[in-house]
């Protein structure tokens, strides 16, 4: 099982060391020790934690492969942003901010990547806030947060600014994006998810308010 997950992570992810699936692994390991104590994901998909929340989160950084500043917001417990910021951790010059104003989220993430992913940076403050005061990064990311249309009210000044954001969603993703089109007109991008067939991930790059 540990070859066929390594092999399935570079699929998704592009090339990926052995030493840097060995931190993922470590902290799924992290993870469920955590997640009897806390509320990180539904209790259901614990089982399936490589597959349903690894795998998915992966998958994003195979969409932007050259990006070096992220932003991940509501990082709950740690997907996609705890993922791509181990993935980027031989990558001396890449950051990754998780944005999780929920204390005990907060000090999961801080646990679990202190030495896994020394650089990421964990922001225990409101989404708006941080999109207030913080550098533009060249990729947002969201994850099981909020509908498209608060989505794009919450990260407005940074795809103003020249960010381009990957939403990971799920079957109800025609609905939200039509929705948004009623005030937003999008440059954006449906790209099909590699680990779930009735998920999607929304590239947006440009948003303008009609």
């Amino acid at each position: 099982m540990s070859e066929e997950n390594y092999q399935a992570l570079c699929r998704v992810a592009g090339p990926v060391s052995r030493e840097t699936f060995e931190r993922l692994r470590q902290f799924e390991t992290i993870f469920g020790k955590w997640a009897r104590r806390i509320n990180l994901v539904a209790p259901s998909t614990l089982d399936s934690l490589w597959h349903r929340h690894i795998l998915d989160s992966a998958q994003l950084l195979g969409l932007a492969p050259t990006a070096r500043q992220w932003a991940d917001l509501g990082s709950g417990g740690g997907f996609p942003g705890a993922v791509i910021a181990i993935l980027l951790h031989d990558r001396a010059e890449a950051t990754v901010k998780l944005v999780e104003s929920n204390r005990k989220k907060a000090a999961f993430l801080q646990n679990a990547l202190s030495e896994l992913a020394p650089r990421a940076v964990i922001a225990a403050r409101r989404i708006e806030d941080v999109v207030q005061s913080s550098s533009v990064p060249e990729i947002v990311t969201a994850r099981a947060l909020a509908p498209l249309p608060r989505l794009l009210a919450l990260t407005e000044p940074w795809l103003a600014a020249g960010t381009r954001a990957l939403f990971a969603k799920g079957r109800d993703s025609g609905e939200e994006i039509k929705l948004a089109h009623d005030t937003w007109n999008l440059d954006l991008v449906q790209h099909r998810s590699s680990v779930d067939d009735d998920s999607v991930v929304l590239e947006i790059s440009k948003a303008a308010r009609k």
